[in-house]
């Protein structure tokens, strides 16, 4: 079984595009069974964002494998294949390995090293382990790349390097706004991205926020944090009114903000709509004094050179640990594959030893217990002795590729039941 992630992003869609294919909610629930049910695939885990979304499965067969997960996608987004083909992007085996890691460090980031990637992969891994889609493979696999990620921001500082959407999208504010302390912020919604939005807004000398949202209390806790006061989204015509920069990550798939809402203004007006699907009605660009700035614009202007100072160095070591880690972790997981089949021919060898010690003291009745336990412990040295170097070797050359073929040459050497490594791989996962 081998790991496949087929997926499409800023990169290589259209934010239009993009868009349709975004899921979440019960979408994203059934994205995951529906790909898990396929016969080709037997764990699966999606990472649906603003920029990006992942399958990633663990598949018997590539082109079974990419063949399922294209028409799952294609299905739930209710695109053409042939449409969506055009713009995915397929990794398998140590590629794919090797891209997670790249994702999780923020090197495939609209923003270059932006780390709230890390909390998006946290939560897929989990929506995964509560549905029951992603087994020991998946796990193991998203745990490592959190981990890199992790690293990669501890020992780089790539996430201080690379700036968040929110802080470009206030730099592009400040070119239309000035500076945007003492100005009077309203941001749309109380989720992950909002309360970015927030701290971000705050940070920058903002102390005027106002936290939209369809639920007032998760308003208020957020408002809270920031020193700022909550408002119904039913409020927010009046608050736009008031406000010089907004920020709206709703995504609910309906036009939060829209033309009518503005109407005619005194002075000027930055939104800043990170949400997929889009929030603002992209009519209010034709009001006299509003400015929009959303994904798709951020993308066509190439937002990732808006802050670029210090990354080159740290983009450089970033890409040095996951090489590294790519190749700590695929030489892991050849060695992982060989240890059942070297448990399995130990359990044999003990058999056989205990078989022949209870065959020897049939016929020595008489031998006092020192001896027998003497005897014992000298057969048992030896057949150790002779399996400690083959056992030693077969781990090491497990890790090279095609090291699995080793395991396969133990089994074939010792007469070990193709079914015995299965059950003792099984064994440790329960454990």
């Amino acid at each position: 079984m081998s790991v496949l992630v087929v997926g499409l992003s800023h990169r290589t869609t259209p934010v239009a595009l993009l868009e349709r294919v975004t899921v979440s909610g019960d979408a994203l629930v059934k994205l995951l069974h529906d790909v898990q049910a396929d016969e080709n695939v037997s764990e699966a885990l999606v990472v649906s964002t603003c920029n990006r979304v992942e399958v990633y499965a663990v598949v018997d067969r590539f082109h079974g494998g990419v063949t399922a997960v294209t028409n799952m996608l294609a299905a739930h987004s209710g695109l053409p294949q042939e449409t969506l083909a055009r713009h995915l992007y397929v990794h398998y085996e140590d590629r794919a390995v090797q891209h997670l890691f790249a994702v999780a460090c923020g090197l495939d980031s609209m923003v270059i090293g932006e780390g709230q990637i890390l909390g998006q992969i946290r939560g897929a891994l989990r929506l995964a382990q509560e549905e029951g889609t992603a087994g020991t493979t998946l796990n193991e696999l998203a745990q490592h790349a959190l981990r890199v990620g992790k690293r990669a921001h501890a020992d780089t500082g790539i996430d201080r390097a690379g700036a968040s959407l929110v802080g470009v999208g206030l730099t592009l504010a400040e070119r239309v706004l000035g500076p945007v302390t003492g100005r009077r912020a309203l941001v749309v919604g109380a989720g992950s991205m909002s309360a970015l939005s927030a701290a971000t807004l705050s940070r920058a000398g903002v102390t005027d926020i106002v936290i939209a949202n369809r639920t007032l209390d998760r308003a208020e806790r957020l408002a809270e944090t920031v020193g700022g006061r909550a408002a119904d989204l039913s409020d927010v015509p009046a608050e736009l009114a008031e406000a010089d920069l907004v920020i709206s990550c709703v995504g609910a798939g309906t036009r939060t903000i829209t033309p009518e809402m503005i109407g005619d203004r005194a002075r000027p007006l930055f939104l800043l709509d990170l949400a997929l699907p889009h929030d603002v009605d992209p009519g209010v660009r034709a009001l006299p004094g509003v400015t929009l700035v959303d994904l798709e614009s951020m993308q066509q202007d190439g937002v990732g050179d808006v802050s670029d100072g210090g990354r080159a160095e740290a983009i450089c070591e970033v890409r040095r640990i996951v090489a590294e880690e790519v190749t700590a972790y695929l030489d892991a997981a050849r060695a992982a594959v060989v240890t059942p089949t070297v448990v399995a021919l130990r359990s044999k060898a003990a058999g056989v030893v205990e078989a022949e010690m209870g065959r020897l003291l049939s016929r020595l009745p008489d031998i006092d217990g020192r001896m027998r336990d003497e005897i014992t412990q000298t057969v048992r040295r030896v057949v150790d002795k002779l399996l400690h170097e083959p056992t030693v070797r077969v781990k090491r050359l497990a890790a090279s590729p095609g090291g699995d073929q080793y395991a396969e040459a133990l089994r074939e050497l010792f007469g070990l039941d193709p079914k015995t490594p299965d059950a003792v791989a099984s064994l440790e996962v329960e454990q």
